[in-house]
């Protein structure tokens, strides 16, 4: 890292030795030829103080974010909860008549954001979400898979459609402008995109799939179960290579990002904003952090959900099945996206990580291993 840009990195009271091995950990298997690509930021009071691309990222380079893109269209609804315009009790299918079919007019708003709503396989492909005749008809159709509020099941997309349709609704405006024009403008985030315009596709990584699938055999092996399948197949993943998928803005999985700005998004979500603006109150985002799961666990690997609004909470010494480090806090919070990007802030040292890379390793065993040593290190920069 070139000695201008590690003054930057010890102005914000980080660790040079530590960045160091951040910075060699990530570009490890870019050079190695794993990964065709990544990006990593740390950001701290406010500001970045580690930027770095490699192989084929530069810095202008925007990567498709995936579920990480969760965390920004629940801060976006965090305003409507702060305006008194959103309860997280209400009926879903109250505001939203269409929804309520099926069993699923008990839901609540609540249940949506934390993965507790019962329709976590509810099929919509991106491209009917501009067609409200058709949007509200897959609303309608969708079905319960269990009793909303009895499980966590983790939902890849569905409530989150519903989440952007309820941000519509109370909000008075498309999900993407609301996003854009409440949340991303006024913190001057203008590389973290939610509905990519066709004019920015060019600087837009191409998605791509790298390695070896584990077999059910060495999953066995390794005394690990196979994992599920689900929405989030290698079709779905390239399907974000298609301008027009890109455009739509999928709400929890579509946005794309550098890393600085995806790390100073966190920032705005420590400090309430960025800059002198404040967005969300103290209030505001203290709730937001707060547990709503209970003691459900997340079946997959039988550990604690640990949910907050629309956010992932640290917890236990079991963090790292969550998406963070074994060095982060038990404050820690954020939402990391399939193919290993990684996006959370930590209170306790008041740094914020984002790591991206458009190569999702089919190896699902290296591609954790790696996310939690990341995330290890970036946690002790402080």
């Amino acid at each position: 890292m070139p000695e201008n840009r590690m003054a930057d990195a010890q102005a914000l009271g980080l660790n040079p030795e530590k960045v160091e091995q951040l910075l060699t950990r990530v570009q490890r298997e870019v050079d190695e030829g794993l990964l065709p690509a990544a990006q990593v930021a740390i950001a701290r009071n406010g500001k970045v103080g580690v930027f770095e691309s490699y192989g084929a990222a530069k810095p202008d380079s925007l990567t498709a974010i995936f579920s990480a893109t969760k965390a920004i269209t629940s801060a976006a609804a965090w305003l409507l909860f702060q305006e008194g315009k959103l309860s997280e009790d209400e009926r879903v299918a109250d505001i939203v008549e269409e929804f309520g079919t099926n069993g699923k007019d008990v839901i609540t708003v609540q249940q949506l954001f934390t993965h507790m709503a019962g329709f976590p396989h509810a099929p919509f492909a991106p491209t009917q979400w501009p067609d409200k005749k058709e949007r509200y008809g897959r609303f309608s159709q969708w079905r319960l898979s269990w009793e909303p509020g009895t499980r966590f099941e983790y939902h890849p997309t569905s409530s989150m459609w519903v989440i952007a349709e309820l941000i519509e609704r109370r909000g008075g405006q498309a999900y993407t402008d609301f996003v854009r024009q409440r949340v991303l403008d006024p913190l001057h985030l203008d590389n973290l995109i939610v509905g990519l315009p066709a004019e920015e596709n060019e600087r837009a990584l191409p998605c791509e799939h790298c390695g070896d699938a584990l077999t059910p055999d060495d999953y066995k092996k390794m005394g690990m179960p196979v994992p599920p399948e689900t929405e989030v197949t290698e079709e779905a993943i390239l399907g974000f290579n298609r301008p027009e998928v890109r455009a739509v803005g999928v709400p929890g999985g579509g946005g794309f990002a550098t890393a600085a700005d995806l790390a100073l998004f966190y920032q705005a979500l420590l400090h309430g904003g960025l800059d002198g603006t404040e967005l969300w109150t103290e209030e505001t985002r203290t709730s937001a952090r707060r547990i709503r799961s209970g003691d459900l666990t997340d079946l997959m690997f039988n550990k604690p959900a640990n949910r907050g609004l629309g956010i992932i909470i640290s917890g236990d010494d079991t963090r790292n099945y969550r998406g963070f480090g074994k060095t982060n806090s038990p404050e820690a919070f954020g939402h990391n996206g399939a193919g290993g990007q990684l996006a959370w802030a930590d209170p306790a040292t008041g740094i914020s990580l984002a790591y991206l890379t458009p190569g999702h390793d089919r190896n699902t065993v290296r591609e954790g291993r790696r996310g939690v040593a990341i995330s290890s290190i970036a946690a002790d920069c402080a």
